[in-house]
């Protein structure tokens, strides 16, 4: 029988070089392999949601969760209104005063207006800040599959699923989905939950007045009211109204 000692002493025999290699090598596949399956999930997930919003409403979006989020943090009763109505439910006026507000070339862009991109860093460039160069279809991309954060990573999935719906929706389709998922106010989501809220008529029913007040609000819906407009934005739907003449009305 031999010594314990001399036992424990025996050398544990090393792994041989090409053992490792083969280890190592086995562990790169797997990384691909899992890297493989999440650029093909992402990619497969988002064509098949892209296409099924075609035809199928959104029941939520990843804001309405994140504000419901933000309310139990901060201690309120989480609150979502929204109501969803095809865009025949939807006063025309209403269609007008966003097109006006947000993105006058709508109907003629693919889904980035590359016009006011430049028209916006010019005015920027002179101190002279207006709204974000950001059009319907983007906005709807972020509000339909993104979250709100102003990062890199989100923007350029917003440009993808931009490039997404602008294929598969149609400019009909975008701004029905636009008018009903955009947030309007603190727990406010959609035409109809707005206008049911600020002024107690469905959203058939808006004057090209209301219609300016909600598009005019929108940059921040819940620091702004539609039903109480500060002077700035008294001065806003002025404009809109005036500008509203000179968009012609989509013909869908």
């Amino acid at each position: 029988m031999q010594p314990a000692n001399k036992t424990l002493s025996k050398k544990i025999p090393r792994m041989s070089q090409s053992g490792k290699t083969s280890r190592n090598q086995r562990f790169k596949k797997n990384i691909f392999r899992v890297i493989r399956f999440v650029i093909i999930f992402f990619f497969g997930s988002s064509i098949f949601f892209t296409l099924l919003y075609r035809f199928v409403n959104p029941p939520a979006t990843p804001l309405m969760l994140i504000r419901v989020v933000e309310n139990i943090a901060e201690g309120k009763t989480p609150s979502i209104t929204k109501d969803w109505v095809s865009l025949s439910e939807i006063s025309p006026n209403l269609v007008l005063a966003v097109i006006t507000s947000e993105d006058n070339n709508f109907e003629s862009h693919y889904g980035v207006d590359f016009k006011a991109i430049e028209k916006a860093k010019k005015l920027n460039a002179r101190g002279k800040k207006i709204r974000g160069a950001s059009t319907i279809t983007q906005q709807t991309a972020k509000n339909a599959f993104l979250w709100p954060a102003r990062t890199y990573l989100r923007k350029g999935l917003e440009l993808y699923f931009t490039g997404l719906i602008e294929l598969g929706w149609g400019k009909k389709r975008i701004m029905e989905v636009y008018l009903n998922v955009i947030e309007m106010g603190d727990g406010i989501y959609g035409a109809e939950a707005a206008a049911q809220k600020y002024f107690h008529k469905p959203a058939k029913d808006l004057s090209r007045a209301e219609a300016a007040a909600i598009a005019a609000v929108l940059p921040n819906p819940r620091k702004w009211h539609p039903d109480r407009p500060t002077p700035y934005i008294s001065r806003k739907i002025a404009w809109i109204q005036y500008h509203m003449n000179k968009v012609d009305k989509p013909d869908w």
